[in-house]
């Protein structure tokens, strides 16, 4: 499980080192793709392999399931983890999202979400003035 966030970031060659406390459980191999609200999703091997089987069952007839396919998947990239910890983000990435040398890794139950630092204080802020109206929402689901 993935929680807590860092700052950190991006050195000259877009390489980024996963906070240690992630690191053991993350594995040597993640992949990253395009997440929600500006940021990128970082994925464990046995989580990607089940976000894979989730998708694996979305009809492709359906355009909304395609777009967000054709998205999701254009978006992925298998990284390996090099000994000091570090992945190396593609600049298409980085270009594509907007991801600033400055960032937030974030943890977030079962993937990790890597944030523009800038985007990600944004974020932060919007979310934190609905975050109890947000909370008794979910309680009343239950």
């Amino acid at each position: 499980m993935f929680f807590g966030r860092y700052e950190h970031t991006l050195d000259e060659k877009n390489r980024l080192v996963i906070p240690f406390k992630m690191r053991s459980e993350a594995g040597e191999v993640l992949y990253l793709m395009k997440g929600y609200d500006g940021a990128l999703s970082l994925y464990k091997e046995s989580d990607f392999t089940k976000l894979m089987e989730e998708v694996s069952t979305y009809s492709f007839q359906k355009r909304n399931n395609r777009d967000y396919i054709r998205t999701q998947m254009s978006s992925t990239y298998d990284l390996e983890v090099d000994k000091l910890g570090r992945i190396t983000i593609p600049t298409a990435l980085i270009n594509r999202y907007g991801i600033g040398k400055e960032v937030y890794i974030i943890g977030v139950v079962d993937h990790i979400e890597i944030w523009d630092k800038a985007k990600y204080l944004e974020y932060e802020k919007n979310s934190d003035e609905n975050f109890e109206k947000v909370a008794e929402k979910l309680s009343e689901n239950e």
